[in-house]
């Protein structure tokens, strides 16, 4: 509290004749209500209860918006309930930042979960994470560290805010089988375009330990694993890196590597051609393994994951005209998606036809399948696209 002025405060300590709650009723008496509660805003900034100034805050909201101080809020008018929840938003705002800066990341969130833009917290989570992780380093048992390393996961990885740097964390702290574990649990229900940074740090962290360090033992079920999450990744040097963890993994004993799913049974070599035709390596043996590999699919096993990846595969080779001639031959789904499609990784046919400008095969495609959405979004698309030129 500021000096009230009264008789036995004196520069702003006050003793027990003058309480805090006497200086607010002095204050509200003298000059209004609007006073006391910025008289009490500043206190408890200055003594850092930021929780009780969000409730403040939404007292004076309430105030200034004519409503009752406390208690329900109902009936009132759109527009007043719009400036209610601006308002609110503020608050949020205003008592989220103070407590991510004094690392109280669990309570933060609470308040900057609709209020503020992710990105931006997430710009703000990774000093703490570091200052925490060099803690640790220094002093392992340190339980405020451990604290803050803990609620920084919850907010980056599990609120799906900075997946990355959640998986930095795991991969610092807990190791590598945990930071994979983490990573399917929690990241690989996220679209493509969201999961590939933190797939990439995987491909990273992997690559170093066993290519660039020369690891003599490596849990094949870590780089299986890792080979599977880098199908999402589209960035040069993470493919080549997947690509060489490939190799890696095609001069293991065969008796110590687990089977895959179709059409990655043997996850080494058919992850080399998958990662090596996307860096321009071996690119046609690629195309033709996969195709054997969809042509002798049991899809009632199988699914649709051999169709798919070849698909993808050849959209990411730039033959658009080819994927498209392969997609449309695709049965009507009788089972779950397969991870591809899961992920947003596949283009839509319409998408494949525009770029490749195979309407025909499309429009043919779905006269046979006997489907009338798709064929209405071609031609509708495929007049927008003449109506361009």
């Amino acid at each position: 509290m500021r000096r009230c002025g009264r008789r036995g405060c004196d520069d702003g300590t006050m003793k027990k004749s003058c309480s805090d709650f006497e200086i607010l009723e002095r204050v509200c008496a003298e000059r209004g209500v609007a006073a006391m509660c910025d008289e009490l805003a500043a206190s408890l900034a200055a003594r850092g209860r930021w929780h009780a100034m969000f409730d403040l805050r939404m007292v004076q909201a309430r105030l200034a918006l004519g409503l009752s101080a406390t208690g329900r809020v109902d009936g009132i008018d759109e527009q007043t309930q719009r400036q209610l929840d601006e308002l609110s938003l503020a608050a949020c705002r205003e008592v989220g930042w103070p407590l991510l800066e004094a690392g109280q990341v669990a309570a933060a969130w609470m308040y900057l979960r609709a209020a503020a833009a992710h990105e931006e917290v997430a710009r703000r989570l990774r000093p703490l994470a570091d200052m925490a992780v060099a803690t640790l380093q220094t002093h392992a048992a340190d339980e405020e560290a451990s604290r803050i390393i803990e609620e920084v996961l919850g907010v980056a990885l599990w609120e799906s805010v900075d997946p990355p740097l959640g998986i930095s964390l795991i991969l610092k702290t807990q190791g590598t089988c945990n930071a994979i574990t983490a990573y399917e649990q929690a990241i690989t229900r996220l679209p493509a375009v969201r999961q590939e940074s933190a797939a990439g740090m995987l491909v990273s962290h992997l690559h170093e330990v066993v290519v660039e360090n020369g690891a003599t033992h490596c849990d094949v079920s870590h780089l299986q694993s890792v080979l599977r999450i880098a199908r999402v990744c589209s960035e040069p040097m993470t493919l080549r890196r997947a690509y060489e963890l490939a190799e890696y993994g095609c001069r293991l004993p065969a008796e110590v590597t687990y089977p895959g799913e179709p059409p990655f049974e043997n996850v080494a070599e058919a992850s080399r051609h998958f990662f090596g035709a996307q860096i321009g390596r071996g690119v046609d043996e690629a195309v033709a393994f996969f195709r054997r590999a969809e042509s002798t699919a049991d899809s009632d096993t199988a699914g649709s994951l051999p169709l798919d990846t070849l698909v993808f595969l050849l959209t990411r080779l730039g033959r658009h005209g080819e994927a498209l001639q392969t997609a449309v031959h695709r049965r009507g789904e009788t089972g779950p998606p397969s991870t591809m499609q899961a992920a947003g990784l596949l283009p839509s046919l319409v998408e494949l036809a525009a770029v490749s400008g195979q309407w025909d095969v499309l429009l043919g495609a779905c006269r046979h399948h006997g489907d009338e959405v798709t064929f209405a979004a071609a031609l509708a698309a495929r007049g927008s696209v003449a109506g361009r030129r």
